[in-house]
């Protein structure tokens, strides 16, 4: 047993559960609180391997969670990193229409991040593209010059150094492996010890189902992990200046092949999207049997097959063929040659299906007798985060009694 017990466990050491931690203390003065991280480092998965973008809020419908936390997310994350000497770039991000039948989509990007409050979007007729990114090729485009750039890594340790000052424990290299309640305290056992709380968060990512499920919660939804691969550009300078996407598929919930400038100043080509068989699969070679067999036998997997089997079968051609890689990529980029192209990192996305094989797109925050689980939280989770850990915040104060 624990000798101290703590208002709040938070688990998960990413972006969210360090910006929940935060919020909690900014709203709660003297609320004890501890982060409970399984690795020896805080934001080892999702938040430490994203592309690093700051989105500005023009994909999601207006009303969702992801249109209103990622505006009033970004605004905040750029004013901490000012006030925490965190170095980001306002690089700017074109979307563009390589043909047509993609103009419909792209007009409705722009009426959606009009109606969500991002500033200085524009649509841009092929001369005006060929100012900002002189080497893409489109239709039609549309700019927004605040999309910016940072590294998350260096954001949450900002955070961990913030959340020591408040008090804040952080216990690292405690793997969860057991939720007890009793005497209405929650019993976390981890690979360091008990962690004794009278409530919990559940920010757990690629875990989050998991968590709930040992707290006797069955979530309606389970995490599927999709690895996103990139590539490197070799000649990165003047073919690809800051941020290019393309016009998503309306049917998935992923945002397509894409360049991407690094905080570093290396452009990432990617990612894709394929089926991980490890829930911490970054490489092709990473199978985890028994989570592999987890999402088998779950009915939502299957039903997600019969409706995306053809797309996922493409992604898979893709993660193996360099020349159908590069096709896609040249869409956006033309000039783009092979040799261009040399391997990069790859990241694992944490996507929640629902036993119909739909792919949840929003935020999905649920809440439990003295619990809160972020059931799921893919892009813009980062970039929101600050605006997330408000939210979570808000909940905890109506139902954990925190003052």
């Amino acid at each position: 047993m624990t000798s101290q017990q703590y208002d709040v466990a938070i688990i998960g050491g990413g972006i969210v559960g360090l910006a929940t931690a935060l919020a909690l203390t900014e709203r709660f003065a003297g609320c004890s609180i501890v982060i409970v991280e399984k690795e020896l480092q805080l934001a080892q998965h999702q938040t430490g391997h994203n592309s690093g973008v700051m989105h500005a809020g023009i994909y999601y419908r207006p009303g969702t969670y992801k249109a209103q936390l990622c505006v009033e997310g970004v605004r905040r994350l750029k004013a901490f990193c000012q006030t925490n000497g965190v170095r980001y770039e306002d690089c700017g991000k074109v979307i563009v229409a390589t043909s047509a039948d993609e103009l419909p989509r792209l007009q409705t990007l722009y009426e959606r991040g009009t109606a969500n409050g991002v500033e200085g979007l524009r649509l841009l007729e092929p001369e005006a593209l060929r100012e900002i990114e002189p080497y893409a090729r489109a239709v039609r485009a549309v700019h927004s010059p605040h999309t910016a750039i940072v590294d998350y890594t260096e954001v949450t340790r900002a955070m961990a150094a913030n959340l020591a000052r408040a008090g804040v424990q952080i216990r690292t290299g405690a793997r969860v492996s057991g939720i007890v309640r009793r005497d209405a305290v929650l019993h976390v056992e981890t690979t360091a010890g008990v962690v004794a709380a009278r409530n919990l968060i559940n920010c757990a990512g690629l875990y989050a189902d998991t968590v709930a499920r040992l707290m006797g919660v069955h979530p309606d939804v389970r995490i599927i992990p999709f690895r996103g691969e990139y590539y490197v550009l070799r000649r990165a300078q003047g073919v690809v200046r800051g941020l290019i996407y393309p016009v998503p598929d309306p049917e998935f919930p992923f945002l397509g092949v894409h360049f991407t400038k690094r905080i570093q100043g290396d452009i990432e080509a990617g990612p894709n999207a394929v089926l991980a068989f490890a829930r911490e699969g970054y490489r092709m070679r990473n199978i985890n049997l028994a989570e592999t067999f987890g999402f088998l036998r779950y009915r939502g997997f299957w039903a997600m097959g019969q409706r995306y089997w053809r797309t996922g079968l493409y992604e898979m051609y893709r993660s193996v063929s360099k020349r159908a890689f590069l096709r896609a990529l040249q869409r956006l980029v033309p000039a783009l040659e092979e040799q261009d192209l040399r391997p990069g990192g790859s990241g694992v996305r944490a996507q929640a299906v629902t036993p119909d094989g739909s792919l949840v797109d929003d935020f999905r925050i649920t809440e439990t007798p003295n619990a809160i689980h972020v059931l799921n939280a893919p892009s813009p989770a980062a970039t929101a985060s600050l605006a997330i850990g408000r939210h979570i915040a808000d909940l905890a104060g109506r139902s954990f009694s925190l003052g």
